[in-house]
């Protein structure tokens, strides 16, 4: 095998009269061939199946469902219900230890728009060192495209465009038609006012990133999170993507990570950024700041619960939170349980995908199965 390092919600949302509801569904569809197609991509990486199933590699693991307060018959259910759609893989970690793997958790496959959970800890590291400015500007920060913002765009500031709540319609790319079909008029809405689930945020986002730091999006998060945190498979040469877009000057910049590795993650962010991320970012960060509808509500690029709302048809524990990407890929962080549930699914594969009700039924087994 190859791989190594590399060099309390309330229901008081932050939102005015004139908060529009644009409710993210990327992850039921593709993105649209047209804007694959077009895109330059540097530095593709391509994911890799040499490893076997249910290899966790350095993590431990629990010797059974019992010893941990589980019910295997309850996982077991869970397990068959998984391998009735196009889970990849399916990792399951309670108080620091596997509970529950199956499929290709050392695989790697694109994250899709957990992408952006990934870079909302790599600024608040830089937040909390003086290099990035929630406060600053688009104007201030000299960020334009290729249509050019108008004055009252460049308003926006770092935070608007985390939350999502820029009001920048300016054409994007690396959406899903959904995306494209939930974005308001152009120059509709003014920075703060309205919650959509937009690229132009988070991808500037990016931009702003490398701006400020210096840095490249991928050789820091191996850096300051992935190596510190234990990831073992992440190489950012060969794992990251910058997209170039044919209408916008900020690219995607995608993702390719194991099941094991996006754990790591997860529960790094339980514990409470382990030193790695500031304790007070990974609380504030999962808070919900903007309501989402079923999806329960969005905090800084994550998606958040709401009074037990998360996925649809079934109430998470309060307090639990995930990344989200597009066909089915799920990082959830529940902390009344101390677990993380990473989801998979070949999505290099077309057609490949679960929908976030499916994952809603696996979550829903799962459960059924934790401690009483």
């Amino acid at each position: 095998m190859s791989g190594g390092i590399g060099a309390g919600p309330s229901s008081d949302f932050l939102i005015g009269s004139r908060l529009r509801y644009c409710l993210d569904q990327a992850n039921h569809v593709p993105l649209l061939p047209s804007l694959v197609h077009r895109v330059r991509i540097r530095n593709l990486s391509i994911a890799q199946s040499e490893t076997a199933d249910e290899d966790c590699g350095n993590w431990p693991r629990w010797e059974a469902a019992a010893e941990a307060g589980w019910s295997a018959s309850g996982l077991e259910a869970m397990r068959q219900e998984a391998l009735k759609g196009d889970t990849a893989a399916l990792m399951v970690v309670t108080r620091g230890r596997v509970l529950h793997a199956q499929g290709h958790v050392a695989t790697r496959y694109n994250v899709h728009s957990i992408r952006k959970s990934l870079l909302s800890a790599l600024i608040g590291i830089h937040v909390a060192e003086g290099r990035i400015d929630l406060e600053a500007s688009l104007d201030q920060l000299g960020i334009d495209d290729k249509l050019g913002l108008t004055a009252r765009e460049k308003l926006a500031t770092v935070l608007d465009l985390l939350c999502a709540r820029s009001g920048i319609y300016h054409p994007s790319g690396y959406e899903s038609p959904w995306m494209l079909s939930i974005k308001p008029a152009r120059h509709s809405v003014g920075p703060g006012t309205t919650w959509c689930y937009n690229n132009w945020d988070f991808n500037a986002l990016g931009s702003i990133f490398r701006q400020r730091t210096g840095a490249d999006i991928f050789t820091d998060f191996a850096q300051r999170i992935a190596a510190p945190c234990g990831m073992q498979d992440f190489e950012p040469a060969r794992d990251g993507q910058i997209v170039d877009l044919p209408d916008s000057q900020h690219p995607a910049y995608p993702f390719r990570m194991t099941a094991r590795d996006l754990a790591r993650f997860g529960q790094m962010f339980l514990e409470g950024g382990q030193g790695i991320v500031p304790a007070d970012w990974v609380q504030i960060s999962t808070l919900p700041i903007s309501e989402a509808g079923y999806r329960g509500a969005y905090g800084y690029m994550w998606w958040v619960s709401r009074a037990g709302i998360l996925f649809p048809q079934v109430k998470v524990p309060e307090g639990s939170y995930t990344a989200l990407g597009v066909g089915g890929h799920f990082v959830l962080v529940m902390p009344a349980l101390e677990t993380v549930v990473v989801h998979r699914v070949d999505t290099d594969q077309k057609g490949r995908a679960i929908s976030i009700g499916h994952f809603g039924r696996l979550l829903s087994l799962l459960l059924a199965a934790a401690p009483r």
